[in-house]
């Protein structure tokens, strides 16, 4: 038989109860979303997924899963069509999209990349040390993929025919291997993947070269986070606290790369710690740069985007005359 309480100790034992449940904090559901990449999660991307780790989303009431890209304008797609909350797009691609699919509907809410990472990878040795040497020659691409939308634009400055060129569509994660064993002459990288991408060709004693747009005229906004016109419209405050997880996140990142680079590992055991260290390091440079000291973190500056959208315009014979503050919402995110 259970041991009996006198009544009197039973209404002080209820009333401590109900006293702390009255004080006690209520619990906040958590928000579910999906961030998706732009591409295969090599070490750049540690700065997502050190918000997981670090409790950043966490103090934002969110439960985030994170999944690899297959371009920016698979990204694209997937945002617009509700698969996930936010992405990891090329603004060039964001802007194009957006005027040739009514499926595209899509705006940037953050910039990550303030200068552009954009280069073709080729062998050394292969004669290729400009755009001019790629032609006549296969080179990796994917849907959407902003380094082949930016070329054009660079084709009459450095006296090259981009038509000439032999594209050849494949997966993002097969294209450094491709380019490795000879199936490419060249392909589609952010410089950010040169360490990790060197290594393997180490392996096989080979040695990769970088071609760097900017090197040859790119000046622009590069990628971006985005989400849907639907979520802009209907949960903003969601939005503002996914932006403010990752600006903590990014500026932890700069400041704890090896820290960060653990991270990264854990969640993808098959990219080294020193690899995704590497990656990391030249990530950095893009995000944390002298446009990003004048315009401060996670904001646009209308001279820049007026910039980019004319370089992508011009590439992509779109209408010169729009308004490219209507890619993008500049209220979302705070400045730091």
């Amino acid at each position: 038989m259970f041991p009996t309480v006198p009544f009197g100790r039973r209404a002080f034992a209820a009333a401590a109860l109900l006293t702390a449940a009255a004080f006690a904090a209520p619990v906040q559901a958590q928000d579910r979303v999906t961030l998706q990449l732009d591409w295969i999660p090599t070490g750049e991307y540690a700065i997502y997924y050190n918000a997981i780790d670090n409790g950043f989303f966490r103090e934002q009431r969110l439960e985030v899963t994170i999944n690899r890209g297959q371009g920016s304008g698979d990204t694209i797609r997937r945002v617009a069509a509700g698969t996930a909350e936010f992405g990891v797009a090329d603004i060039a691609t964001v802007m194009t999209a957006r005027q040739r699919s009514n499926d595209s509907r899509v705006k940037a809410v953050m910039p990550v990349y303030t200068k552009p990472p954009h280069s073709l990878f080729v062998m050394k040795g292969s004669g290729i040390t400009n755009f001019k040497g790629l032609e006549g020659k296969r080179v990796g691409t994917t849907p959407g993929n902003s380094h082949q939308i930016y070329l054009p634009l660079l084709a009459a400055a450095n006296n090259f025919d981009p038509n000439k060129i032999n594209w050849v569509t494949t997966d993002p994660g097969a294209m450094g291997a491709m380019l490795i064993n000879g199936q490419l002459d060249a392909a589609p990288f952010f410089q950010t993947h040169q360490y990790f991408q060197n290594k393997q060709a180490q392996r096989f004693n080979r040695e990769i070269e970088a071609i760097p747009y900017a090197n040859f005229g790119l000046d622009a906004y590069a990628s971006t986070i985005i989400a849907s016109d639907t979520m802009i419209e209907r949960n903003p405050d969601l939005i503002k606290r996914f932006l403010a997880a990752l600006q903590k996140s990014f500026v932890w990142a700069r400041d704890n790369q090896q820290a960060a680079a653990v991270i990264h590992n854990k969640h993808h055991p098959q990219i080294d710690v020193d690899d995704a260290l590497g990656s990391l390091r030249t990530g950095l440079t893009f995000v944390f740069n002298d446009v990003t000291t004048r315009d401060r973190l996670g904001q646009f500056s209308a001279e820049r985007l007026r910039l980019t959208y004319d370089l992508v315009a011009r590439t992509q014979q779109l209408d010169l005359n729009i308004d490219p503050g209507s890619f993008v919402v500049t209220n979302l995110a705070s400045g730091s």
